[in-house]
């Protein structure tokens, strides 16, 4: 069995908590230290229990607590060469990564870190460098991809594995196109290299899930360009022009921008 918690998911700071019985994880430390640690208080954990950090990407809203976190508990950080030159760059991290803290993944080359088995593989972003992660620990199979412009078949592959599966429902199209930001943004943001819309991420998971998959959660929603219930919709509704029943074939939630979720219990 592992637990999963999202602490937080969207531009306002990311970071998920993953564990076993004996070794937990955090993926992205981009909320601030004191509200991470409360968080972990209320939920019956600790961030001591922390022994390996993965990094996604160089964005501040996904590594800005990453070097006082580091430091403070002496836990390794790993993430691609690319990203930990960003993090070293990035203005927004006051604290960098300590040399000897920092370890390198490789894209596509599966590690074993504690107990658990980790794959990266790219995301189309336009960061530094972008990853999603394949984790698998007792038995159980996740996947997270965030930050995701546009799919690849690599993720496709990564997808229709998962049992359990973290992806970006970024925004709603139209209320991008209408919406007030500038058009260099807009298009930023529908570009490949931007953020997965409502509707493209339904259409991801219905052309690739597996009957394994059991559980979604929707990430890294928009404040300005989408609403979680219109996120949680539009997807529901992609599923079910495939035949794919929420509530019967699988269990669909979305993750709030600066909310923890509570603990999952995946089996």
């Amino acid at each position: 069995m592992l637990k999963f918690i999202s602490f937080g998911s969207g531009s306002s700071g990311n970071c998920y908590w993953l564990s076993t019985a004996t070794d937990a994880l955090l993926i992205d430390v981009g909320v601030g230290l004191r509200v991470l640690k409360k968080n972990c208080k209320d939920y019956g954990v600790s961030l001591s229990q922390v022994q390996h950090v993965l990094i996604t990407h160089d964005h501040a809203d996904h590594i800005k607590s990453v070097g006082s976190f580091s430091h403070e508990y002496h836990v390794p950080v790993y993430a691609t060469s690319i990203v930990h030159d960003g993090i070293n760059r990035n203005y927004c991290v006051a604290k960098k990564v300590a040399p000897d803290m920092a370890r390198e993944l490789v894209k596509g080359r599966t590690e074993q870190i504690g107990d658990f088995r980790v794959t990266p593989f790219a995301v189309p972003h336009d960061s530094s460098d972008n990853v999603g992660y394949f984790i698998e620990a007792g038995g159980v199979s996740f996947c997270i991809m965030t930050d995701a412009g546009s799919m690849t078949d690599e993720m496709r592959g990564y997808i229709s594995r998962a049992q359990y599966l973290v992806i970006e429902a970024n925004h709603d199209v139209e209320m991008v196109k209408g919406g007030p930001y500038p058009q260099f943004l807009k298009e930023r943001i529908l570009s490949a290299t931007g953020h997965m819309n409502n509707h493209d991420c339904g259409v991801a998971i219905a052309e690739n899930m597996s009957e394994q998959l059991r559980h979604v959660w929707l990430c890294h929603l928009s404040e300005e360009n989408n609403h979680p219930e219109l996120a949680r919709k539009t997807v529901e509704s992609v599923l079910r022009s495939y035949g794919i029943v929420v509530g019967t074939d699988l269990r669909l939630e979305v993750l709030k921008r600066t909310t923890p979720t509570g603990v999952y219990e995946l089996t």
